[in-house]
């Protein structure tokens, strides 16, 4: 009998008492046990680090104060015993220096989005990830979905035949009213443009769309005609976005992200049109995948379902008609990532082959969303494009290298 190899060890940065994206990665990491958490800095407050610490059976010595103690600490304990991965799961402002210190200091690093504050900071973290030939992952949860792959899988053998329009829209309403004046600990970071980014809605779950638009159409988006707005007075950052959106190959899209849609709570839907049909799928029924036909009734795909290909069923984890959601489809990304750790290597696997996981790849592409959208809103140009933002993101980044280098 083959034994079940070791838990990996991985290390929180963030994720304390109170905060609700930590206990999701936790549960996520622990579903398939391939993970186990041995260690954390899981809040700057001295008392809420360390209760959040024993709440977690975490071990005084290995519950730190800081990051880099952190970093410090763990790489002074024997090889096998020591972290072998990062997990970032802190505001915005904390992603790139907690990541390119891990990177640096040996560590794989699975990061929450967006990558970063803007897209010279990610570029940064894909520089370090190049210098130290460490894995890096982004939580782009909805792509570890069973049909979104479906759907993937489908477009991509030319089922839809010419793809033609691309509509994506992510839609809450938690944000409505000024919660974020009044001290609420999710909201007063993520409407601070020190602590989030360019970007309030559009970072937030802007980019969830985008790298779900572009990921399942196979399509890239070439150019963005963007409008930011702020409909709760005082508030700093977007808190909804519209977009059109030009991609190749002469598709059009549209991307619609809102957190002030009143009473809505986490809709997030697509929809691709080819010139031989259409596909749409839906967060909230995401077992379900509609497929319509100009010719003949439309059809309801379920996970696990007859005529499924093998990109969703190796996402797949229970029998068909047993619901699976939100943090199944986060283990996913924890298991392929956990998988390519084990087998040695450095970058993600190829995008369709059911080890994929969204990484530096998927990072780049929607920071250079979120920089060419604001660019965009706030210049008189119809539209920006977004190869053009990159490079001269990266030409700057090259300057400022270059000068810091000189004697």
């Amino acid at each position: 009998m083959t034994s079940r190899p070791a838990k990996l060890r991985y290390g929180m940065a963030g994720g304390g008492e109170g905060a609700f994206i930590g206990a999701v990665h936790r549960i996520a990491a622990a579903m398939d046990g391939d993970w186990e958490l041995v260690c954390g800095a899981f809040s700057s407050d001295g008392d809420r680090n360390r209760r959040s610490a024993d709440s977690l059976r975490i071990g005084a010595g290995r519950a730190y104060a800081s990051v880099e103690a952190m970093l410090a600490g763990e790489n002074q304990l024997p090889p096998d015993e020591r972290m072998e991965a990062v997990v970032i799961v802190t505001p915005n402002h904390l992603h790139k220096p907690t990541a390119v210190a891990a990177l640096d200091a040996g560590f794989h690093v699975l990061s929450e989005k967006p990558m970063a504050l803007d897209l010279t900071e990610a570029l940064e973290i894909e520089a370090a990830v190049v210098r130290t030939n460490r894995l890096y992952g982004l939580a782009f949860t909805y792509s570890g979905y069973p049909m979104v792959a479906e759907a993937r899988a489908r477009i991509a053998s030319g089922e839809l035949g010419r793809i033609r329009l691309v509509e994506v829209a992510y839609i809450q309403g938690w944000l409505s009213e000024a919660i974020d004046a009044d001290g609420h600990k999710q909201a007063d970071w993520r409407t601070d443009p020190a602590r989030a980014g360019l970007g309030g809605c559009l970072g937030d779950i802007g980019t969830h769309a985008f790298q779900l638009a572009e990921h399942i159409s196979g399509l890239t988006v070439e150019a963005v005609s963007a409008d930011l707005n702020i409909h709760v007075p005082g508030r700093r950052l977007d808190d909804d976005v519209s977009a059109l959106l030009r991609l190749q190959g002469g598709a059009t899209g549209v991307l619609r992200a809102s957190q002030v849609a009143t009473g809505v709570e986490n809709d997030l839907t697509i929809r691709i049109f080819g010139d031989r049909g259409g596909m749409e799928w839906h967060q909230m029924e995401p077992n379900s995948l509609i497929v319509r036909w100009p010719d003949r009734p439309f059809e309801i795909v379920r996970t696990g379902g007859a005529g499924v290909g093998p990109s969703s069923t190796a996402r797949q984890r229970v029998p068909a008609g047993h619901p699976e959601g939100y943090l199944e489809a986060f283990a996913n990304l924890y298991r392929r990532f956990a998988q390519t750790v084990r087998s040695g290597g450095t970058t993600p696997p190829p995008i369709d082959t059911p080890e994929w996981f969204p990484g530096i790849a998927d990072g780049i592409r929607t920071m250079t969303f979120v920089q060419a959208a604001v660019a965009n809103h706030r210049s008189t140009e119809k539209w920006t494009q977004l190869a053009e933002v990159e490079q001269r993101a990266r030409q700057q980044l090259a300057e400022r290298d270059t000068q810091r280098r000189a004697p």
